[in-house]
């Protein structure tokens, strides 16, 4: 019987595009949120060391001056709006949400001086423990303006403008409809508010 030449077996190699390793995702920085933390170490001023200074300023945001317009029609340049932060915090959790965002800020690079603090409720320690040498030694920190401040909702409209202010919602609920205008105005660039959601928005409008 003739023999029959075995036919060449033929191996097909799949084809199609060859998958590819996604590139990597960089992930965003979580914010602040409030949660049970260990107690913050005592703010600059009698009860403890001082906080030393950020690595670095933050530069300003006019890097040059620019000439004033000329003419009877020329008028002061418009303020622009700070940016507005919102943290998510009970009123029992807002004061150690503040107290972290403080934290973030100086170790980004913000100087002390470069913050308030207001709260509605229950004033800050370090607040009430200065207080305790006068009114006047607590202002005259105020003024010098190389620390972080912090402020009750009722001196909130006396301290002067900074660059960020840290508004703590921590109680009484109506004191929000007025602090939170002011803190607003005194905010040069940043506004971060830790609260309730819904109060915030209904105060400052829909959309922070």
């Amino acid at each position: 019987m003739p023999l029959i030449p075995e036919e060449p077996q033929i191996h097909e190699k799949a084809q199609g595009p060859r998958a590819t390793p996604a590139s990597g995702r960089t992930a965003p920085t979580p914010r602040p949120v409030p949660g049970p933390r260990p107690a913050a170490p005592p703010r600059p001023g009698r009860p403890g060391p001082a906080r030393p200074a950020a690595p670095a300023q933050r530069a300003s945001r006019d890097t040059a001056a620019k000439p004033a317009p000329s003419g009877p029609a020329a008028a002061a340049p418009a303020r622009s709006a700070p940016q507005i932060q919102l943290i998510p915090a009970t009123p029992d959790g807002a004061l150690d949400a503040a107290e972290e965002a403080v934290d973030l800020l100086l170790d980004s690079g913000r100087t002390p001086g470069d913050v308030l603090v207001v709260t509605t409720g229950e004033p800050h320690p370090w607040a009430t423990h200065e207080l305790s040498f006068g009114d006047a030694a607590y202002w005259a920190q105020h003024d010098a303006g190389d620390d972080v401040f912090y402020a009750d909702a009722a001196a909130v409209d006396r301290a002067a403008s900074r660059a960020v202010v840290v508004v703590a919602l921590n109680g009484d609920e109506a004191a929000a409809a007025t602090v939170l205008p002011l803190a607003r105005s005194r905010a040069g660039t940043l506004l971060i508010v830790c609260g309730d959601p819904q109060r915030v928005n209904s105060v400052l409008g829909a959309g922070v």
